[in-house]
């Protein structure tokens, strides 16, 4: 657990700075130059990854259950994640959904996070899961108090952005549903 949880305090620590510090990226880019700035931002977040993921699936070898979501609950999981993917594509397609969504990124973490909290409940899973979701609220929470917003990097809007987003999206939620979640997770989400 405690790989786990050092990964979350790194990756989501590196991930909330300006949240804590709207100014301190500015200032440290003007003191250190871009390419270091984001080396060193890459790298910590890179070594939080890692340590996550495997300090995950360590904890899960070993699972403390903290509540036994019903079944019903999976299914709904299933339907809570068909705009994660759309959302998350979007936030680099700008159209229409990302100005309506505003942060579509964010919602896409949130949604992520809080459908799998209903169909888990295993402590690594409230820790991951949790610390996701309580970090994407503080997050979006943060950005609309923020005087300046840098933009997303991705192509400049177009009219078929959208349509990429959302058939993109629905076939990476098919892709995963079908096959990836069980490479790569170890749990296929339609034998529960």
């Amino acid at each position: 657990m405690l790989y786990l949880i050092l990964g979350l305090v790194i990756f989501l620590g590196v991930h909330s700075v300006e949240i804590v510090s709207p100014t301190f990226r500015s200032r440290a880019v003007a003191r250190s130059g871009e390419k270091p700035y984001k080396g060193i931002y890459s790298l910590l977040s890179i070594i939080g990854f890692v340590l996550l993921v495997w300090g995950y699936g360590v904890a899960r070898q070993d699972p403390i259950l903290v509540y036994a979501p019903p079944l019903w609950m999976r299914h709904l999981t299933l339907l809570l994640m068909l705009p994660v993917f759309p959302l998350f594509l979007a936030a680099y397609l700008p159209g229409r959904i990302k100005a309506a969504v505003k942060h579509p990124m964010l919602a896409a973490v949130k949604a992520w996070a809080f459908a799998h909290l209903l169909a888990n409940g295993m402590l690594a899973d409230l820790l991951l899961f949790g610390g996701f979701l309580l970090w994407a609220v503080a997050d979006r929470i943060s950005v609309k108090r923020r005087a300046v917003v840098r933009p997303v990097p991705g192509p400049p809007p177009g009219k078929y952005n959208d349509l990429i987003a959302v058939v993109g999206g629905l076939a990476l939620y098919v892709i995963f549903v079908f096959w990836l979640h069980a490479w790569l997770i170890g749990v296929p989400p339609l034998a529960m």
